[in-house]
C-alpha cells in the first residue's frame, strides 16, 4: 500500500472523528417509541471507542482533538457520569468470533459532505461515511454484526484510469471483495447525500429534526422488483414511525442515470440519501437512529 494511499485514508478516518465528539459534548438522544430499550455508554467507553477502532494510530491530531474536547466539556470531564442514547432494543454485544457479518455499509459517493463541523480547522468535515459508523455501533450492539468499508473509492478510479460517473463500477468491486471476504453478508446499504437545500431535506418532528431520507431504485436491474419490495417494507416503517421523514422511493432508468445502482447484486441492496449539505452531524444522527429502528424492524419479519 503506498503511503499516498495511507495518507488518503487516514484522512477518511478523520472526517468521522467529530461524530462521536459530537456525541460527548452532550447529545441526549430519546424516542417515545423507544423509552423502555436504554443503552448507556460512559465517556470513557466513548474515548476508548475513538481510539480503538476509529483511529488505530494514536497520533497527535487526535490527541489535539480529543485534549480539547476534555478540556472543554463537562460529560468528559467526569470519566463516570453516564449519557444515554435510546436504541432499538436491549444491549446485545456480539463479537465477530461469535457471529458473522449480516451487514455491510459503504458508500459509493464517499466525499459527499454535510454541514461543516466545530473541527474544520483540522480538516474534519462530516461526510456520508459517518452514517456507517452510527450505523455500524447500533447495529452491532443489537446484535446484528456489521461491516464498514473503508477503502478509497477515489483510489480506484485512480488506479482504473476511470471519471467520477465510474463510481459504482469502483464501489461494485468493494461489493464483490465484500461477499469473498464475508460470505454470510446478507445486506448492502449505499449510502448518500441529496443535494437539494435544507428547507427541502430537514424535517421536524415531535420537536426534534432529523435530515430527511430518500430511497433510490433502479429499474434497469432485470430483478429490480425484490429490491423495491425490499425498500417499500423500509419506506413503509418510516413513514409509520417518522410522518415527514421519507420522501420515499425515487425509481430512476433512462438515458443519463444509472439504473443498476449495483443492485443487480442482491435482492437486499439498497441505496438510501440522508440529508442534504446543509444539514447538521445532529439531524443525520437523529435520522439513523430512526432508519436503524425501522431497517431492524423489517429484517427481523
Amino acid at each position: 500500500m503506498s503511503s499516498k494511499f495511507k495518507r488518503k485514508k487516514l484522512k477518511i478516518r478523520y472526517k468521522f472523528i467529530f461524530i462521536f465528539i459530537t456525541i460527548s459534548i452532550g447529545i441526549s438522544i430519546s424516542y417515545k417509541h423507544l423509552e423502555e430499550s436504554k443503552i448507556n455508554i460512559t465517556d470513557k467507553d466513548l474515548i476508548d471507542l475513538i481510539i480503538n477502532n476509529s483511529f488505530k494510530n494514536n497520533n497527535y491530531l487526535l490527541r489535539k482533538i480529543l485534549d480539547e474536547t476534555i478540556n472543554r466539556t463537562n460529560p468528559i470531564n467526569n470519566l463516570n457520569k453516564t449519557y444515554t442514547t435510546y436504541l432499538v432494543d436491549n444491549e446485545k454485544t456480539v463479537s465477530k468470533e461469535e457471529k458473522d457479518p449480516i451487514i455491510y455499509l459503504y458508500n459509493t459517493h464517499q466525499s459527499e459532505e454535510y454541514a461543516s463541523s466545530n473541527y474544520a480547522e483540522f480538516s474534519v468535515n462530516p461526510t456520508v461515511i459517518m452514517n456507517n459508523y452510527i450505523l455500524e455501533d447500533i447495529f452491532n450492539k443489537q446484535g446484528y454484526q456489521t461491516i464498514v468499508e473503508e477503502e478509497s473509492i477515489s483510489e480506484i478510479i485512480k488506479q482504473n484510469n476511470w471519471k467520477y460517473h465510474n463510481s459504482y463500477n469502483a464501489s461494485r468491486i468493494l461489493l464483490d471483495k465484500s461477499i469473498n471476504n464475508y460470505p454470510s453478508l446478507k445486506y448492502f446499504i449505499d449510502i448518500h447525500r441529496d443535494s437539494l437545500s435544507k428547507d427541502k431535506t430537514t424535517v421536524t418532528i415531535e420537536g426534534k429534526d432529523y435530515a430527511k431520507v430518500l430511497f433510490i431504485v433502479g429499474l434497469e436491474n432485470k430483478d429490480y422488483q425484490k429490491n423495491l419490495e425490499f425498500t417499500e417494507k423500509i419506506d413503509n416503517k418510516i413513514k409509520e414511525y417518522y410522518p415527514g421523514l421519507s420522501k420515499g422511493i425515487y425509481k430512476k432508468s433512462g438515458p443519463g442515470v444509472n439504473g443498476v445502482y449495483n443492485q443487480d447484486f442482491n435482492e437486499h441492496t439498497i441505496l438510501i440519501e440522508v440529508g442534504g449539505y446543509d444539514n447538521t452531524t445532529t439531524e443525520v444522527l437523529n435520522t439513523d437512529l430512526a432508519f436503524a429502528r425501522c431497517f431492524l424492524e423489517v429484517i427481523n419479519e
